[in-house]
């Protein structure tokens, strides 16, 4: 393969540049408008006018560099103040970070509030429809002999019951059935019953006897057929061969319901139950759900893609269902009473789930939860927050950053009020 030009080059570098310079531009711009609102009040002649020191000076685009004194950044910028924020009451020191109403409205800062509400326990995953394993008819000689016929017949082909397969010469069956014959003759109810069982036990089908019982003539030639409608899955007889007794012949697939295996998350598997209502969804059929209950929940996992494979049973009439179709699946579950937060407001960092929840005179505090259950764009919030709780839902990555600048700490799960608790 061909490296990349010169100018492919640089236009990635620029292109990399400019989302770096965008990144920085927001939290500078973030940091400004923060720093904002003290310097009016210095200009409107507020009693604390001159009276609070920064902590220090820095540059939002490199926040790890702080200097004592005001001046230029290593990146060319000029540095800004950083106060310690003050509470409202006698000066005492508040957590969070404050964010005057102009940023927020600068931001698009959007709050919700925790509330609970009901959280339904539903699963979403793939299927494949297959067929339904418990529907298979095995077609076998039930005695020895040879194969004068074979019908046109082909695996995939889909046949109805008693549709023709081959036809079997048998030996054994011509000479037992002369002697039934030549019994029924003498009257002797007690031989014609023997000489009957004895066909039965040849293998030969009741139909046949009767058949032979009825016409009076002897019949080594049987027709094999197929006990049920479906598709031939194996056809394992050619005309000429030898059988022999128990040897298959063909497997034919039943197709008026077939299976359809949804593979769910390992992690969703308490979710799910024999008997839940289950919806699914096929592309070749744009806008219909065909519904059925789960059947099955088989006992092992796939350690490939960590699913279980459950099982549910549809009905197929005319065979409009496919075996290996994909499938949406819906599997229902109970709506079960929740803390809920919108799923946005949750900020993932691969260790730990935060949310900024918003406190009185515009400050923000990062804290730490603990999530449950998701479902239509609401999480579960098992610890960390309380009902009645104001949360940011849009803005929220802003303010953390803003937030990591001055060093704040998130709340830990130890000291936050738990899901469910008074307050």
């Amino acid at each position: 393969m061909n490296s990349l030009s010169s100018s492919s080059k640089t236009r990635l570098a620029l292109a990399a540049g400019a989302l770096v310079l965008a990144g920085g531009l927001a939290g500078y711009g973030l940091a400004h408008l923060g720093a904002a609102r003290p310097a009016a009040a210095t200009a409107r002649g507020s009693p604390a006018a001159g009276a609070r020191k920064p902590l220090y000076y820095y540059d939002p685009m490199v926040p790890a560099e702080r200097y004592d004194h005001p001046g230029v950044s290593s990146m060319g910028m000029r540095t800004i103040p950083k106060y310690a924020d003050t509470g409202d009451a006698g000066g005492a020191s508040a957590p969070g970070v404050r964010i005057d109403s102009a940023a927020m409205q600068a931001l698009g800062v959007r709050l919700a509030t925790v509330r609970r509400g009901d959280l339904a326990s539903s699963v979403d995953a793939t299927g494949v429809i297959d067929f339904n394993q418990r529907d298979v008819a095995v077609i076998q000689a039930r005695s020895a002999g040879f194969v004068q016929r074979v019908y046109a017949r082909a695996p995939g082909d889909v046949l109805r019951a008693g549709a023709p397969i081959a036809d079997l010469l048998v030996p054994a069956w011509a000479g037992a059935q002369g002697e039934f014959l030549a019994l029924r003759s003498t009257g002797d109810r007690a031989l014609i019953g023997a000489a009957r069982q004895r066909l039965r036990l040849l293998g030969m089908p009741e139909g046949l006897i009767d058949q032979v019982a009825s016409t009076g003539r002897a019949r080594g030639v049987v027709t094999v057929t197929t006990p049920v409608s479906g598709a031939i899955q194996t056809l394992d007889v050619r005309q000429g061969m030898t059988v022999s007794a128990g040897q298959t012949l063909a497997q034919v697939a039943g197709l008026a319901t077939v299976w359809l295996n949804a593979a769910t998350p390992e992690a969703l598997a308490g979710r799910v139950r024999v008997g839940q209502v289950a919806r699914a969804e096929l592309a070749a059929f744009p806008g219909e759900t065909f519904t059925a209950r789960v059947t099955a929940i088989l006992p092992t996992a796939q350690a490939d893609s960590r699913t279980l494979q459950v099982r549910v049973e549809l009905k197929n009439p005319g065979g409009r269902l496919k075996p290996g179709m994909f499938a949406t699946v819906h599997l229902a579950g109970e709506s079960t009473p929740a803390l809920l937060v919108p799923s946005e407001a949750v900020i993932r960092t691969g260790k730990r789930d935060l949310v900024m929840l918003a406190g009185s005179s515009g400050r923000y505090q990062p804290v730490q939860v603990r999530i449950g259950r998701e479902d239509a764009g609401g999480a579960e919030i098992l610890a960390g927050l309380s009902e009645g709780d104001r949360v940011v839902v849009s803005g929220q990555f802003l303010i953390d950053s803003e937030a990591s600048l001055g060093d704040l700490q998130a709340r830990p799960l130890g000291s936050a009020t738990h899901a469910g608790d008074p307050r």
